[in-house]
Protein backbone atom coordinates (compact mmCIF):
# COMPACT_ATOMS: atom_id res chain seq x y z
CA UNK A 1 0.00 0.00 0.00
CA UNK A 2 1.58 3.41 -0.82
CA UNK A 3 2.06 6.04 1.95
CA UNK A 4 0.39 9.16 2.15
CA UNK A 5 3.28 10.93 0.87
CA UNK A 6 3.48 8.86 -2.15
CA UNK A 7 -0.20 9.77 -2.74
CA UNK A 8 0.00 13.16 -2.51
CA UNK A 9 2.96 12.83 -5.02
CA UNK A 10 0.75 10.92 -7.07
CA UNK A 11 -2.23 12.77 -6.77
CA UNK A 12 0.21 15.85 -7.07
CA UNK A 13 1.40 14.76 -10.48
CA UNK A 14 -2.12 13.91 -12.38
CA UNK A 15 -3.21 17.26 -11.69
CA UNK A 16 -0.35 18.95 -12.75
CA UNK A 17 -0.62 16.73 -15.96
CA UNK A 18 -3.83 18.77 -16.26
CA UNK A 19 -3.00 21.71 -15.72
CA UNK A 20 -0.13 21.57 -18.14
CA UNK A 21 -2.56 20.50 -20.84
CA UNK A 22 -4.71 23.58 -20.21
CA UNK A 23 -1.19 25.44 -20.04
CA UNK A 24 -0.27 24.53 -23.42
CA UNK A 25 -3.60 26.23 -24.74
CA UNK A 26 -4.52 29.27 -22.47
CA UNK A 27 -5.81 30.98 -25.57
CA UNK A 28 -9.04 28.65 -25.51
CA UNK A 29 -9.32 28.66 -21.81
CA UNK A 30 -12.37 30.29 -20.33
CA UNK A 31 -12.22 31.97 -17.03
CA UNK A 32 -13.91 34.28 -14.37
CA UNK A 33 -13.16 36.63 -11.33
CA UNK A 34 -14.37 35.24 -7.85
CA UNK A 35 -16.42 37.30 -5.91
CA UNK A 36 -13.03 38.19 -4.42
CA UNK A 37 -11.89 39.27 -6.88
CA UNK A 38 -9.49 36.11 -7.76
CA UNK A 39 -9.34 34.47 -10.85
CA UNK A 40 -10.85 31.33 -11.30
CA UNK A 41 -10.81 28.93 -14.92
CA UNK A 42 -11.37 25.51 -15.98
CA UNK A 43 -8.61 24.50 -15.73
CA UNK A 44 -8.46 24.99 -11.94
CA UNK A 45 -11.62 23.08 -11.35
CA UNK A 46 -10.53 20.29 -14.30
CA UNK A 47 -6.95 19.45 -12.32
CA UNK A 48 -8.72 19.89 -8.75
CA UNK A 49 -11.27 17.54 -9.56
CA UNK A 50 -8.43 14.86 -10.83
CA UNK A 51 -6.80 14.97 -7.78
CA UNK A 52 -10.17 14.89 -5.84
CA UNK A 53 -10.58 11.11 -7.73
CA UNK A 54 -6.89 9.66 -7.40
CA UNK A 55 -7.22 10.77 -3.59
CA UNK A 56 -10.86 8.94 -2.79
CA UNK A 57 -10.27 6.17 -5.07
CA UNK A 58 -6.92 5.44 -2.33
CA UNK A 59 -8.65 6.89 0.86
CA UNK A 60 -12.57 7.01 0.44
CA UNK A 61 -12.70 7.59 3.96
CA UNK A 62 -10.76 10.58 4.32
CA UNK A 63 -12.26 14.41 3.99
CA UNK A 64 -11.44 16.96 1.47
CA UNK A 65 -10.84 20.32 1.58
CA UNK A 66 -10.13 22.04 -1.82
CA UNK A 67 -10.42 25.48 -3.23
CA UNK A 68 -13.09 25.25 -5.79
CA UNK A 69 -15.18 22.31 -4.55
CA UNK A 70 -15.15 23.00 -1.13
CA UNK A 71 -15.28 20.33 1.85
CA UNK A 72 -16.25 17.06 1.25
CA UNK A 73 -16.83 14.74 4.16
CA UNK A 74 -15.03 12.25 5.80
CA UNK A 75 -12.69 11.41 8.72
CA UNK A 76 -12.96 14.10 11.32
CA UNK A 77 -9.18 13.42 12.27
CA UNK A 78 -7.89 13.12 8.09
CA UNK A 79 -8.24 15.77 5.75
CA UNK A 80 -6.80 16.33 2.13
CA UNK A 81 -6.37 20.02 1.43
CA UNK A 82 -6.29 21.40 -2.60
CA UNK A 83 -5.05 23.78 -4.23
CA UNK A 84 -5.26 22.96 -7.63
CA UNK A 85 -3.35 25.99 -9.47
CA UNK A 86 -1.80 28.36 -6.83
CA UNK A 87 -1.09 31.43 -8.56
CA UNK A 88 -4.14 31.34 -11.19
CA UNK A 89 -3.12 34.69 -12.47
CA UNK A 90 0.82 33.67 -13.10
CA UNK A 91 -1.11 30.36 -14.63
CA UNK A 92 -3.70 32.84 -17.52
CA UNK A 93 -0.50 35.10 -18.39
CA UNK A 94 1.47 32.14 -19.10
CA UNK A 95 3.70 32.18 -16.36
CA UNK A 96 5.62 29.57 -15.37
CA UNK A 97 5.51 29.99 -11.34
CA UNK A 98 2.46 28.69 -10.40
CA UNK A 99 2.29 25.37 -8.10
CA UNK A 100 -0.12 22.57 -7.63
CA UNK A 101 -0.31 22.10 -3.52
CA UNK A 102 -1.97 19.36 -1.71
CA UNK A 103 -1.35 18.47 2.26
CA UNK A 104 -2.58 16.25 4.89
CA UNK A 105 -3.56 17.34 7.60
CA UNK A 106 -4.16 14.82 10.72
CA UNK A 107 -5.73 15.86 14.03
CA UNK A 108 -5.07 19.18 13.15
CA UNK A 109 -1.67 19.09 12.24
CA UNK A 110 -0.32 19.04 9.26
CA UNK A 111 1.46 16.02 8.18
CA UNK A 112 2.41 15.53 4.39
CA UNK A 113 3.08 18.18 1.63
CA UNK A 114 3.94 18.58 -1.76
CA UNK A 115 4.17 21.84 -3.52
CA UNK A 116 4.93 21.01 -7.40
CA UNK A 117 5.61 23.52 -10.50
CA UNK A 118 4.80 21.54 -13.28
CA UNK A 119 5.51 23.80 -15.45
CA UNK A 120 9.26 23.81 -14.76
CA UNK A 121 8.92 20.29 -14.16
CA UNK A 122 9.98 20.76 -9.89
CA UNK A 123 8.65 18.80 -7.10
CA UNK A 124 8.95 19.76 -3.32
CA UNK A 125 7.74 17.63 -0.59
CA UNK A 126 7.92 16.77 3.60
CA UNK A 127 6.75 14.65 6.19
CA UNK A 128 6.33 15.84 9.67
CA UNK A 129 9.79 14.72 11.50
CA UNK A 130 10.43 13.19 7.71
CA UNK A 131 12.75 16.34 6.30
CA UNK A 132 12.33 18.24 3.36
CA UNK A 133 13.40 17.35 -0.23
CA UNK A 134 12.91 18.53 -3.55
CA UNK A 135 13.13 16.66 -7.23
CA UNK A 136 12.52 16.79 -10.45
CA UNK A 137 9.65 15.06 -12.12
CA UNK A 138 10.79 13.07 -15.70
CA UNK A 139 8.22 10.52 -17.69
CA UNK A 140 5.43 11.21 -15.00
CA UNK A 141 7.41 10.45 -11.95
CA UNK A 142 9.89 12.06 -9.50
CA UNK A 143 13.33 11.44 -9.44
CA UNK A 144 16.24 12.73 -7.36
CA UNK A 145 15.14 13.31 -4.26
CA UNK A 146 17.67 16.05 -2.52
CA UNK A 147 17.35 17.20 0.90
CA UNK A 148 17.17 20.48 1.48
CA UNK A 149 18.22 22.81 4.53
CA UNK A 150 16.74 26.37 5.27
CA UNK A 151 20.29 28.45 6.06
CA UNK A 152 22.03 32.17 5.47
CA UNK A 153 23.48 34.35 8.04
CA UNK A 154 20.84 36.96 8.62
CA UNK A 155 20.36 37.75 12.13
CA UNK A 156 17.73 40.77 11.11
CA UNK A 157 15.52 41.97 8.80
CA UNK A 158 17.59 44.85 7.76
CA UNK A 159 19.80 43.61 4.60
CA UNK A 160 18.26 40.02 4.50
CA UNK A 161 17.34 38.21 1.44
CA UNK A 162 13.55 38.83 1.16
CA UNK A 163 10.44 37.59 -0.90
CA UNK A 164 7.28 38.91 -1.66
CA UNK A 165 4.12 36.77 -2.89
CA UNK A 166 2.38 38.20 -4.44
CA UNK A 167 4.13 40.52 -5.80
CA UNK A 168 1.74 43.30 -5.89
CA UNK A 169 -0.79 42.45 -3.79
CA UNK A 170 -0.83 43.52 0.52
CA UNK A 171 2.30 46.51 -0.53
CA UNK A 172 1.02 48.23 2.85
CA UNK A 173 1.41 45.35 5.12
CA UNK A 174 5.42 44.72 4.14
CA UNK A 175 6.11 48.25 3.24
CA UNK A 176 8.23 48.28 6.50
CA UNK A 177 10.15 45.37 5.78
CA UNK A 178 10.76 45.93 1.83
CA UNK A 179 12.29 49.92 3.26
CA UNK A 180 14.87 47.87 4.73
CA UNK A 181 15.19 44.69 2.60
CA UNK A 182 14.56 45.49 -0.87
CA UNK A 183 12.43 42.20 -2.36
CA UNK A 184 14.30 40.03 -4.35
CA UNK A 185 12.99 38.52 -7.77
CA UNK A 186 12.02 34.83 -7.45
CA UNK A 187 11.69 31.95 -10.37
CA UNK A 188 9.79 29.37 -7.93
CA UNK A 189 7.69 30.08 -4.83
CA UNK A 190 9.72 32.50 -2.31
CA UNK A 191 8.70 29.59 0.52
CA UNK A 192 10.56 27.56 -0.92
CA UNK A 193 13.56 29.04 -1.74
CA UNK A 194 13.46 29.94 2.00
CA UNK A 195 13.77 25.86 2.36
CA UNK A 196 16.56 25.79 -0.20
CA UNK A 197 18.02 28.63 1.58
CA UNK A 198 18.19 30.90 -0.75
CA UNK A 199 16.08 33.46 0.92
CA UNK A 200 15.50 34.22 4.47
CA UNK A 201 12.18 35.97 4.46
CA UNK A 202 9.11 35.54 2.30
CA UNK A 203 5.70 37.08 3.21
CA UNK A 204 3.09 35.93 0.81
CA UNK A 205 0.44 38.96 1.71
CA UNK A 206 -2.71 36.89 1.65
CA UNK A 207 -4.21 33.52 1.09
CA UNK A 208 -6.18 30.48 2.93
CA UNK A 209 -5.21 27.16 4.56
CA UNK A 210 -4.57 25.77 0.80
CA UNK A 211 -2.22 28.52 0.07
CA UNK A 212 0.43 27.30 3.24
CA UNK A 213 -0.62 23.42 4.30
CA UNK A 214 1.84 22.45 1.61
CA UNK A 215 4.30 24.68 1.97
CA UNK A 216 4.97 25.85 5.87
CA UNK A 217 5.29 22.03 6.58
CA UNK A 218 8.00 21.77 3.57
CA UNK A 219 9.81 24.81 5.14
CA UNK A 220 9.57 24.08 8.70
CA UNK A 221 11.01 20.33 7.99
CA UNK A 222 13.70 22.13 6.02
CA UNK A 223 14.80 23.81 9.54
CA UNK A 224 13.06 26.92 9.02
CA UNK A 225 10.02 28.85 10.70
CA UNK A 226 6.54 29.66 9.67
CA UNK A 227 3.18 31.57 11.07
CA UNK A 228 0.66 33.65 10.14
CA UNK A 229 0.38 37.66 11.53
CA UNK A 230 -0.37 36.46 14.61
CA UNK A 231 2.17 34.02 15.66
CA UNK A 232 -0.08 31.21 15.12
CA UNK A 233 2.48 28.30 14.12
CA UNK A 234 -0.68 26.43 12.34
CA UNK A 235 -1.34 27.43 8.89
CA UNK A 236 -5.07 29.32 8.06
CA UNK A 237 -6.46 32.50 6.41
CA UNK A 238 -4.34 35.72 6.33
CA UNK A 239 -1.15 36.76 5.80
CA UNK A 240 1.72 34.19 6.54
CA UNK A 241 5.72 34.48 7.18
CA UNK A 242 8.17 31.97 5.98
CA UNK A 243 11.86 32.58 7.59
CA UNK A 244 15.50 30.85 7.90
CA UNK A 245 14.24 30.91 11.96
CA UNK A 246 11.90 31.66 14.45
CA UNK A 247 14.01 34.43 15.47
CA UNK A 248 14.01 36.20 12.54
CA UNK A 249 10.88 35.43 12.13
CA UNK A 250 9.69 36.66 15.09
CA UNK A 251 11.84 40.50 14.21
CA UNK A 252 10.02 40.22 10.68
CA UNK A 253 6.34 40.26 12.40
CA UNK A 254 7.24 42.79 15.15
CA UNK A 255 8.70 44.94 11.98
CA UNK A 256 5.50 45.09 9.97
CA UNK A 257 2.93 45.53 12.93
CA UNK A 258 4.80 48.53 14.00
CA UNK A 259 5.27 46.72 17.26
Amino acid sequence: METDLQLAQRAALVGAAVALKHFAALADLPREVKADGSIVTAADRAVEAAIREVLADARPDDSVLGEEAGESPGAADRRWIIDPIDGTRLFVAGDDRWLVLIGLEERGEIVAGVAAHPAQGSVWWATRGGGAFEGRVVGGRVVADTPIRAGGSATEPAGSRVGIVPEDWGLDLVAPLVAVAPPQPWTIHPALMVARGELDLAVQTGGQIWDFAATSLIVTEAGGSYSGLSGDERPGAGASVYARDPALRKQALELMSGS
